[in-house]
């Protein structure tokens, strides 16, 4: 049986809504492990995180989200606001980064999908992000197309010193908007997920954890480790992934991505790939052909982007 086969008869035994509209699904909640959709079904998302605004920022606009929905046939987009690194980041910058995003943000829901705001940093910058995560949440927080990711990979910050910071930020938000999906991010790249497993933020509502993976780097222990944290009653969801190394360069593990897809839609698990940027490397899935605002062809792709969009257009069916 092909791939395409058993995914169709995947899709439908199990009853997943395979393209999450936000006129659909509405506010998104989280029930026991699973994201649910205002009805309370289980609803899978799968999307592309855009590339760091601050290497990037031609692609932050709202042709481009557009082009990703109806080509790609997205159901959430992640906005990559770079913090620290790149030009015009947000701290040298904020106005301009905050504006990246904010358009991101406008394209998604002038197209009915999800979007992640997403604190693209490795350090924790806690007055910025609560300066930041206050205007955004006050901003949107009546709007059900946005999730908010407050950190996007601790390198080497313990658990403890993020479990701190996201709560902060939490506070904040939770001020604001009080319904909207929360992703906290976890030690090692998103790779401890046994951490908040173990000791988890209590107190709060719709909050969910990311593991990242790049499948020709992380492969079953990964896997395993994130099942035992599902087990154990923790929300999970895949924010960032790809089939490369981790480096985000080298050779593309077809293989060992189709594991991880397989393994993801078997536990309904919502998933972005990295990234829609032009850099000379194996993670970004477009080449400097690829205009600012879409109508990709075929050939404005690399790698990653063909297997990426051919995904998607298979999984989210309309």
């Amino acid at each position: 049986m092909t791939n395409k086969i058993k995914y169709i008869a995947f899709l439908l035994l199990f009853g997943f809504t395979a393209f999450a509209q936000v006129s659909k699904h509405g506010q998104l909640s989280v029930k026991g492990t699973k994201l649910t959709d205002e009805k309370g079904k289980h609803v899978m998302l799968r999307g592309v995180s855009f590339g760091w605004h601050s290497f990037w920022p031609r692609f932050y606009n709202q042709n481009a989200v557009k082009w990703l929905r109806d080509d790609w046939n997205v159901n959430v987009v992640r906005a990559a606001m770079g913090i620290e690194v790149g030009n015009d980041t947000y701290i040298q910058n904020p106005q301009f980064a905050t504006e990246k995003i904010m358009t991101v943000v406008e394209g998604a829901i002038t197209n009915d999908i999800y979007v992640i705001i997403d604190w693209h940093s490795h350090n924790i910058n806690l007055e910025e992000a609560k300066l930041f995560f206050d205007q955004v949440s006050k901003k949107y927080g009546n709007s059900p197309n946005v999730i908010y990711e407050v950190f996007n990979e601790p390198d080497d910050e313990s658990w403890a010193d993020v479990k701190a910071y996201s709560e902060e930020i939490i506070k904040i938000i939770r001020k604001n908007d009080p319904d909207n999906i929360i992703l906290v991010g976890c030690p090692h790249w998103d790779q401890d997920i046994n951490l908040p497993a173990a000791d988890p933020i209590k107190g709060f509502n719709n909050i969910m954890y990311t593991v990242h993976f790049y499948a020709a780097t992380h492969k079953q222990e990964l896997r395993d480790r994130t099942d035992k944290a599902i087990e154990s009653g923790l929300p999970v969801f895949i924010s960032e992934s790809a089939g490369m190394e981790a480096s985000g360069d080298g050779p593309m593990n077809y293989d060992e991505w189709q594991n991880w897809i397989d393994w993801m839609e078997e536990r309904g698990l919502s998933w972005i790939t990295w990234s829609i940027s032009d850099k000379d490397e194996t993670c970004s899935m477009l080449k400097k052909s690829a205009s600012s605002t879409g109508e990709w062809k075929e050939k404005d792709l690399k790698e990653s982007g063909i297997k990426t969009r051919n995904y998607l257009r298979l999984l989210n069916k309309q």
